[in-house]
């Protein structure tokens, strides 16, 4: 497949990234099509009785390998047909609605056949930058957020790198596993996805200090004008000093100055600190689909019309 539209996917949208979670334990099923040119492939995995999207908890977005400017249509028909003869339940999670990966997928599956429910699963926070110097951006944020910086901004010492290292990682690990966090999903995948990003040129990374010990830790990505915001922790017993949002802060600075970027993804989670830095909340779909000739999924589409006919009751 053309190796410059990976480029220009995002991070969890390429090749690498699915080889990734394959390396970590996963079993990926690629489901692919092509016609000449055109090429398009899902990469699913097995789940109980059916196949889902493959993905962890990671991940922002999950969507289709395709080449050109969009998935082919006739290819993700193709695909939804042969899905039909393999299994009789797919779920696709995580999908972008403002690309029309959505809406593009639950039509495919739908005009093969398959019964497809549509339904919220998350939230994505995100800033378009729209031209905007950090100052600017920094001036229109909610006063709360700009007294806390002006008064223990310089209660902790920030320092930022664009480079892996052991010892710098080391410290976001006992900060992670010393903050407000769940336990960490899969911290062995995280940190190679960390040296892979590092090694591209596209980590940033930050560190806070309080007194030269490290109390805060944020790990960021940058590619093609968007900034990614994939971890970030404080030691609770730092909090009285919010070393988190002056790092956030420094970290927002470099790429909106110096990056230049002009969107930052904030990824899933509706937390409410979130709401302090970003401007846009985009909606994620799941999708899942059921092929309705196959009794062992009567009930689960038993339930969903029942839902369906609540819902329609409840807003009349």
């Amino acid at each position: 497949m053309q190796a410059q539209r990976w480029a220009e996917a995002g991070p969890f949208a390429r090749p690498r990234w699915f080889a990734l979670l394959e390396e970590a334990g996963k079993q990926p099923l690629l489901a692919c099509a092509s016609d000449g040119a055109k090429q398009v492939c899902l990469p699913l995995e097995q789940q109980g009785a059916g196949l889902a999207s493959l993905t962890n908890w990671y991940a922002f977005t999950w969507s289709p390998l395709f080449t050109g400017a969009a998935p082919d249509p006739a290819l993700l028909h193709e695909l939804a047909r042969d899905l039909a003869r393999r299994s009789r339940r797919v779920v696709l999670d995580k999908l972008s609605v403002e690309d029309g990966s959505a809406e593009r997928l639950a039509e495919a599956f739908r005009r093969t056949g398959w019964i497809v429910l549509d339904e919220h699963c998350d939230v994505n926070h995100v800033l378009a930058v729209n031209g905007r110097s950090y100052a600017r951006y920094l001036a229109e944020r909610p006063g709360q957020l700009r007294t806390t910086l002006k008064r223990k901004g310089r209660k902790v010492e920030v320092t930022l790198s664009q480079a892996f290292d052991e010892q710098d990682w080391a410290a976001y690990e006992d900060i992670y596993a010393d903050s407000w966090k769940p336990e960490e999903g899969d911290p062995a995948l995280l940190r190679r996805f960390a040296i892979e990003e590092a090694a591209a040129g596209r980590m940033r990374f930050g560190l806070a200090r309080a007194e030269g010990h490290p109390v805060a830790a944020q790990f960021w990505t940058v590619e093609n004008g968007i900034a990614y915001i994939h971890k970030l922790a404080h030691r609770e017993s730092a909090r009285p000093l919010s070393p988190g949002t002056t790092l956030s802060a420094a970290l927002f600075a470099q790429v909106i100055d110096g990056d230049k970027v002009t969107l930052v993804d904030f990824g899933t989670g509706d937390d409410p600190y979130k709401r302090d830095w970003m401007d846009e909340v985009r909606e994620r779909r799941r999708l899942t689909c059921l092929r309705p000739g196959v009794p062992a999924n009567w009930p689960e589409l038993a339930k969903a019309a029942v839902r369906k006919l609540v819902s329609l009751a409840l807003h009349r």
